[in-house]
């Protein structure tokens, strides 16, 4: 007799699924309401905001209101009906297309509805059984599962480490070898979690070495660095040397989509053969041209990106005069690294919102090792001076709380009730 298969569902809810009838509501699928600032409403009180990816304040700018709302009215959120390849195509589309590739330095680039499928999809399309992936230990999910449906070996270096990097590209090119195949190397071009740049430079000087293609992830990178925010191959100067560039509208642009660019052989092949494009439906107008206004104002008002690195830098040099560990970080992607195991990181942040009026996001196990928590801050340009100093103050109190084991102390009586 075969199990039933939600018997281990039931009983196994997964390492974050399992704290869900205490954490979910709050400390997961939390309710941020009000417009998209730096101060938003959480559990009917304004709490500074430092989770929300609108990097340079874009989202509720009243020109991008303007467009987004007259877009919606001229098209509603219907037009175009179907996928690009059928009936879902425009002269908008191709104009977001033609504007990204110009933006970025490439021949050609193509637009997708969605960042997280698309990327995986991109990954599925460019390699098959006889090709070898080489990829960071610390990409994004959405890269990790892309690299799931490759039917060919892959292998994963450590984060950021050029000697395990060409440990495994060795490996790759004998591999290669043997089935006659061809080798793509992965990196974000800024690594969300800690908010490291990848190491662009250095893995673009092996390419001759190893003959491999470079796929970058620059979703939080696009719009943040590099000469008028264009990204971390232009402020590593290796832009022409990323063979297929990927960035999204979800960050910067404060919107929805992402588009891949390359030479125009590369984005042709993959606008006929990934799937999650060729049969999913099209990107709405109004947010094809939401999007067009949101890049002509990076384009054109270099003072959004200016204020968020104002902001950032503030804030940054604050909590390391405060003593706090911030990593590595050399982007506007803010960690604290704090000491504390699940239950201590849920009495700490429910203090942090409740009594300081800070609103962050928590990172824990299994996401990071056990014994570690990252609170993690997007600084933005609606940000001000006021609400960095304010942050501080409070990250400095919560941090004694948590040292003198105080928050151990309401966990425990947490983990009774």
């Amino acid at each position: 007799m075969t199990n039933d298969l939600f018997t281990r569902i039931k009983e196994d809810k997964g390492p974050l699924g399992n704290w869900a009838d205490k954490a979910e509501g709050y400390y997961v699928f939390p309710k941020l309401e009000g417009p998209i600032s730096n101060r938003m409403v959480f559990n009917g009180k304004k709490v500074i905001t430092w989770s929300v990816n609108d990097y340079l304040g874009l989202a509720n700018h009243p020109e991008v209101l303007k467009i987004d709302g007259e877009a919606a009215i001229e098209h509603g959120m219907a037009y175009p009906m179907g996928a690009r390849m059928m009936s879902g195509h425009s002269k908008f589309h191709e104009q977001l297309e033609n504007e990204c590739a110009e933006f970025v330095s490439k021949e050609k680039a193509y637009l997708l509805n969605f960042g997280y499928q698309g990327i995986m999809s991109a990954i599925d399309a460019l390699v098959g059984k006889n090709d070898i992936i080489v990829y960071d230990v610390d990409t994004h999910a959405c890269i990790i599962d892309g690299v799931r449906l490759h039917p060919g070996k892959r292998f994963v270096y450590r984060h950021n480490d050029m000697e395990s990097f060409e440990k495994n590209m060795k490996r790759a090119v004998k591999m290669a070898e043997k089935t006659g195949g061809g080798i793509l190397a992965i990196s974000e071009g800024v690594f969300g979690m800690r908010g490291e740049q990848g190491r662009l430079k250095e893995i673009v000087a092996l390419k001759k070495k190893y003959n491999f293609r470079l796929l970058v992830d620059d979703a939080h990178g696009f719009g943040t660095l590099g000469e008028g925010g264009r990204g971390t191959g232009f402020e590593q100067g290796v832009q022409d040397d990323i063979d297929v560039y990927f960035a999204t509208f979800a960050k910067s642009m404060a919107g929805i989509g992402a588009f891949l660019a390359g030479d125009k052989d590369v984005i042709q092949f993959l606008q006929y053969n990934m799937r999650s494009q060729t049969f999913a439906k099209t990107l709405p107008m109004a947010m094809v041209k939401g999007a067009l206004k949101r890049l002509d104002m990076i384009r054109n008002m270099p003072e959004l990106k200016d204020k968020l690195w104002q902001n950032t830098n503030s804030l940054q040099s604050g909590l390391r005069s405060a003593g706090f560990d911030l990593g590595t970080t050399q982007t506007c992607i803010t960690p604290v690294f704090l000491k504390g195991d699940v239950p201590e990181a849920m009495a700490l942040v429910h203090d942090l919102r409740e009594n300081h009026g800070v609103f962050c996001s928590i990172v824990v196990y299994p996401v990071i090792p056990k014994g570690l928590i990252i609170l993690r801050l997007i600084p933005t340009a609606t940000h001000t001076q006021v609400d960095i100093d304010e942050t501080i103050v409070a990250f400095t109190a919560i941090r004694e709380l948590l040292e003198n084991g105080t928050y151990k102390k309401i966990a425990n009586t947490m983990m009774q009730e």
